[in-house]
């Protein structure tokens, strides 16, 4: 009975993990929006959603520090309970990239950051880096280590686009503002490191389904 009750304690923190990524992808759903249109309240919400994202992370901590006290985990147990510590620390900075990206907004408000020319590219950043971390949650839920390996691929595009983005702030060299060539190189920055932590994520999962560091 004692593993049952465990076991369905180890489903809900597999479910909270889930939910805290769903946030994450929201903030940064919000923040590129807020990007694009210079939204400032769009922005804010970003920004007040990265406390959100800290206090569910410490509030899962909390879980796992719970559970490995009351039980002795066995081998793949302990492995979800260290790759899910791990997650947390790759969402937190996920999500702080997300504000800082919403922040960009909130500091040039009611200027726009991103020109019109740049604008597609400035999209599809914030579309591919929340499409990732969507699929990374769908590995993390479903413990699909084949799954968690087409994300390396995956985050390729996401490198094709920051080149791009950065050719863009080149040929704007001398002619942009110098804040807009500052800004934009940062934000480019932000969406990659965001796209990386999706991939260090579904590297957690091939770590825990096969206990191989990927």
């Amino acid at each position: 009975m004692a593993r049952v009750h465990f076991q369905q304690d180890l489903d809900n923190l597999v479910a909270q993990v889930i939910e805290t990524i769903k946030l994450v992808e929201n903030s940064m759903s919000l923040a590129t929006r807020a990007l694009l249109d210079a939204d400032q309240a769009l922005a804010e919400k970003a920004i007040d959603t990265d406390a959100a994202i800290d206090g569910r992370c410490r509030e899962i901590e909390g879980v796992l520090i719970e559970l490995q006290m009351r039980q002795q985990p066995v081998a793949s147990d302990l492995r979800l309970l260290l790759a899910t510590q791990r997650i947390l620390g790759d969402l937190e900075r996920s999500g702080a990239l997300a504000k800082n990206v919403a922040k960009q907004v909130r500091r040039r408000y009611p200027d726009h950051v991103v020109p019109e020319r740049m604008r597609e590219t400035v999209a599809e950043m914030g579309d591919t880096a929340v499409s990732l971390l969507n699929k990374a949650g769908l590995v993390f839920a479903e413990q699909d280590a084949a799954l968690a390996r087409e994300l390396e691929a995956d985050d390729d595009h996401m490198d094709t686009l920051h080149r791009a983005l950065l050719q863009q702030v080149i040929a704007g060299t001398g002619t942009d503002p110098v804040a807009t060539t500052v800004d934009l190189t940062l934000c480019g920055r932000y969406y990659e490191r965001f796209a990386d932590h999706a991939v260090a994520i579904a590297r957690q999962v091939i770590y825990r389904s096969t206990g191989e560091l990927a």
